[in-house]
């Protein structure tokens, strides 16, 4: 079962991260979670591990992430803490011993937690058993305008790319723009793209330029591969701008477009961007 497979790791990782006295309090906590007939331990455990436990950063090698990603695609814990890491081993063990009734506790357990339980519980997802209760409170989470609950759900998460149908997908990313997150964390950014939202992200683009407001250049980047008509005339006034990162962000989007006159403006920016292709940048590094 892949819960107890992600515990073990978890586990193990965690061993070389907590001295004597914090590893023997983790076990025995694991030993008696085996044999309790209530959710009273679970509470206590959970409520105790951000007490008992460090609460520093993983540090996971390439190796440690290359494990994970092979025993879930997608899973990447890489800004995980220790005292995360030790909640979502104690979940996915009580999930593998009852997978069906895990949807409810979950479900349970967001809706009384405080903001530090609500972000591990989110980014357990990536790696807890699917079911129609877990997938109706991640809608719920969605619907915060907390940014650090919402980014638990979808950044570096595989769930949201390979469970959300087009609507939610489409939605998910407008949300992120509203709430001045990024979108270059969220898998499956490139994959998922598709003309409705495109079409969405200009109108929403559109919106703030009215307002006088600053268009993330991101936003871009699910655009350019649908670009033509009216898209490719906001597209040319991104490259005309005096921001660098802007300007980047058009030509990065008119190279992903089909559009013939998306090949006309990138013509008359030899020179943009030639200095774009000789340089490091990237998506990502755009927004940093």
């Amino acid at each position: 079962m892949i819960n107890i497979e992600v515990a073990e790791l978890l586990e193990s990782w965690l061993a070389k991260r907590l001295d004597h006295n914090q590893r023997v309090w983790f076990d025995e906590r694991l030993k008696l979670l085996k044999t309790a007939n209530s959710n009273k331990e679970l509470h206590i455990t959970l409520g105790f591990i951000p007490r008992k436990l460090p609460r520093n950063d993983l540090e996971l090698s390439k190796a440690n992430l290359d494990q994970a990603n092979a025993l879930k695609p997608g899973w990447d814990p890489s800004d995980w803490s220790i005292d995360v890491a030790a909640r979502i081993a104690v979940l996915c063990r009580v999930a593998d011993r009852d997978p069906i009734a895990f949807g409810a506790l979950f479900q349970t357990l967001c809706q009384t937690a405080d903001l530090s339980e609500s972000m591990t519980l989110y980014r357990g997802t990536a790696v807890f058993p699917e079911s129609d209760r877990m997938d109706k409170q991640i809608a719920e989470g969605l619907r915060t305008n907390m940014r650090a609950v919402f980014e638990a759900i979808a950044h570096r998460n595989p769930y949201p790319q390979v469970n959300f149908d087009q609507h939610r997908w489409n939605h998910m990313i407008l949300k992120a723009l509203f709430i001045d997150s990024t979108l270059a964390p969220i898998q499956g950014l490139d994959e998922r793209a598709n003309e409705e939202l495109a079409k969405i992200l200009c109108d929403y683009a559109h919106e703030r330029w009215a307002a006088g407001r600053v268009v993330t250049p991101e936003l871009w980047r699910c655009v350019g591969p649908f670009a033509t008509g009216t898209m490719i005339d906001d597209l040319q006034k991104v490259v005309e701008s005096t921001t660098d990162n802007e300007c980047y962000a058009g030509l990065f989007a008119l190279q992903a477009s089909s559009d013939p006159r998306a090949a006309t403006i990138l013509a008359q920016q030899a020179d943009k961007l030639e200095q774009l292709n000789q340089s490091a940048i990237t998506w990502e590094s755009i927004t940093e």
